[in-house]
């Protein structure tokens, strides 16, 4: 999965590159985040991508201090972004817990959608820019990003980006792109891999709300997709399956 995820992230960078000279890309942290951003790495169609003209953000964050493990951009790093010649410019990590907003998680969200909506420009009329791809993990759960069942970040309409408190899963304090924002992408791609997320997969994708499985709740303007290996697709209702060929 995480390789046919690099290849088609490949081709949607360039084709976005070629077209208006520029990317932009929301990453994803977790197993299958990391998973796609190594098989990139590894990928040696990765050189077709213009690095210097990729926008980078992310999804969510863990509210720990830089450099910390836990934090996706840290694993990010690790994985691929040290490996390739990034513009630092453009490359739009959240803040850290000891960063210049301090332990406020809710400051520092506020600060990350002020930079969001300065990134839009003002001539679009929009909170966040309008990303090209904007890629979610999807939890065992049916979180995606911060966003967990019954939580007050998943039923927000207004704001673009929230603290997290008292996540359900360790560290407990984070930062989250919400779901208005999630839907201003093109494109939304959810990935999931391993018997864990079949349970996800198929509640997400059986006309759950998006309140009690968030997941159901990510779609982009143009195109949602999913991106599943065989364990986290054992479960899909069949209803979601093409009509076999005579």
């Amino acid at each position: 999965m995480a390789q046919a995820a690099a290849a088609r992230l490949i081709t949607k960078v360039v084709d976005a590159q070629a077209s208006r000279g520029y990317a932009s890309v929301v990453l994803t942290g977790g197993r299958n985040g990391n998973g796609l951003l190594a098989a990139l790495a590894a990928a040696p169609a990765r050189d077709a991508i213009d690095w210097g003209r990729l926008d980078l953000w992310w999804g969510d964050e863990r509210f720990v201090p830089e450099g910390d493990p836990e934090r996706n951009v840290t694993q990010a790093r690790e994985a691929l972004l040290d490996s390739v010649p990034l513009d630092p410019k453009r490359v739009h990590p959240m803040p850290a817990s000891d960063g210049p907003y301090g332990k406020d998680a809710d400051a520092a969200a506020e600060a990350y959608a002020v930079e969001l909506a300065k990134a839009a420009g003002p001539e679009n009329h929009a909170p966040v820019p309008s990303f090209d791809v904007l890629m979610l993990g999807v939890g065992p759960d049916t979180h995606v990003a911060s966003l967990f069942p019954e939580l007050p970040a998943v039923r927000e309409t207004e704001r673009t980006v929230v603290g997290v408190h008292g996540a359900p899963k360790p560290p407990p304090t984070r930062i989250t792109l919400t779901l208005p924002a999630i839907r201003a992408a093109r494109e939304v791609w959810l990935l999931a891999a391993g018997e864990d997320k079949a349970n996800a997969a198929a509640i997400a994708l059986s006309g759950a709300g998006e309140v009690q499985a968030p997941a159901a709740g990510a779609y982009g303007r143009s195109r949602t997709l999913w991106l599943l290996d065989a364990a986290a697709a054992s479960q899909l209702p069949r209803s979601l399956y093409p009509p076999a060929s005579p």
